[in-house]
């Protein structure tokens, strides 16, 4: 069994705003996925982005998202909030997986000068077998939040050690298709891994 890893901050979720409707769409205009979705979402989100993973290989979405991925942005020195909302998304994986279905979960840290790629591969291997880390230089990290319209801002340091305030959702997304949906961190490992699996069965 997995435990979550505290270290010394404290992670605050970021007040984040998604309004309306988002859809994806096939050709001929009906969204194959409408009964699974739960959140209503506004303008794209996902897109192309350049990181580096555990073994300092730049890598992009094609290289990580080869099947559904559910991704979070955190950082491994948050003590409490991030270790406890990745390890429901690796709980959420393994129930998945005994169901016969493979979601690859994807950490990308908000904290590029702390968590090297070293630090993001222990972390990542730690909370699950499968879970790919990624990091990078500052403004690759701020171009895939932008791409996926999360919030992050470091917080001034004190005795050197600073935390970092970000948004704390979960983000399907599925080959060839992009981002799907979005988890909030109250959803149960039981229920998120229903609401994938929905999307996951109409591939």
């Amino acid at each position: 069994m997995r435990r979550p890893i505290a270290i010394a901050a404290v992670c605050v979720a970021a007040a984040f705003l998604l309004g309306t409707l988002w859809i994806t769409s096939r050709p001929d205009g009906a969204d194959r996925f409408a009964e699974c979705r739960a959140s209503a979402v506004a303008g794209d989100i996902g897109g192309p982005f350049e990181l580096i993973n555990a073994r300092g290989e730049t890598v992009t979405q094609d290289d990580v998202i080869t099947e559904p991925s559910l991704i979070y942005f955190g950082y491994t020195f948050c003590p409490d909030v991030c270790p406890l909302d990745v390890d429901r998304n690796a709980l959420a994986v393994e129930i998945l997986e005994e169901r016969g279905h493979m979601v690859t979960p994807v950490f990308i840290s908000v904290d590029p000068a702390r968590d090297t790629p070293e630090v993001v591969g222990e972390f990542a291997e730690v909370m699950h077998p499968r879970m790919i880390g990624l990091t990078g230089s500052q403004e690759q990290v701020a171009a895939a939040s932008r791409a996926y319209k999360t919030y992050y801002r470091a917080q001034e340091p004190v005795d050197g050690e600073y935390l970092v305030d970000h948004s704390t959702f979960s983000y399907l997304v599925l080959p060839e298709v992009g981002f799907v949906d979005y988890f909030r961190r109250e959803v149960t490992p039981e229920e998120l891994a229903d609401r994938m699996q929905c999307f996951v069965e109409k591939l």
